[in-house]
């Protein structure tokens, strides 16, 4: 079993698992590779699904961490944190559902026209979860 400790690395991890699987589908995909792209789509959204699993358990268990900066860092992190977090509701609720049932459905050309908006998105928030990450649990504040 995993410690709570543990679970914000786990869940940096996944974010970042994530990115990976979402650049190679979309490098999949611009070579025409679809059966490659469909995989690594999958595995984005499984990683992503255990990622909000993970996410939700420890917030639930251990509340929320602040950041021990101030000032322009502090500034950069709040930006950072409120752009992710917006974007990550709008991935999660509609256009990763979304793009992924109109694939499923094979409706392609439905399904490339909301995934140009929901790739670099979803990038952007798998990538932001992991700046998050380091700023929250890594973050040496000068002295």
């Amino acid at each position: 079993m995993i410690s709570m400790s543990a679970l914000p690395t786990v869940n940096a991890t996944l974010n970042a698992t994530s990115a990976v699987f979402l650049g190679c589908g979309y490098w999949c995909i611009r070579r025409k590779r679809v059966t490659a792209h469909r995989a690594c789509m999958i595995v984005a959204t499984v990683v992503s699904v255990l990622f909000l699993v993970s996410y939700v358990t420890y917030h639930l268990q251990v509340g929320r961490k602040h950041f021990p900066a101030e000032g322009l860092a502090k500034s950069v992190y709040d930006t950072i944190l409120l752009s992710h977090t917006v974007l990550a509701i709008v991935v999660a609720c509609y256009l990763a559902p979304v793009t992924l049932v109109r694939a499923l459905r094979e409706r392609f050309d439905q399904h490339k026209t909301i995934a140009r908006w929901t790739l670099p998105i979803w990038f952007y928030v798998s990538v932001t979860g992991v700046v998050i990450y380091f700023m929250l649990y890594h973050w040496y504040a000068p002295a």
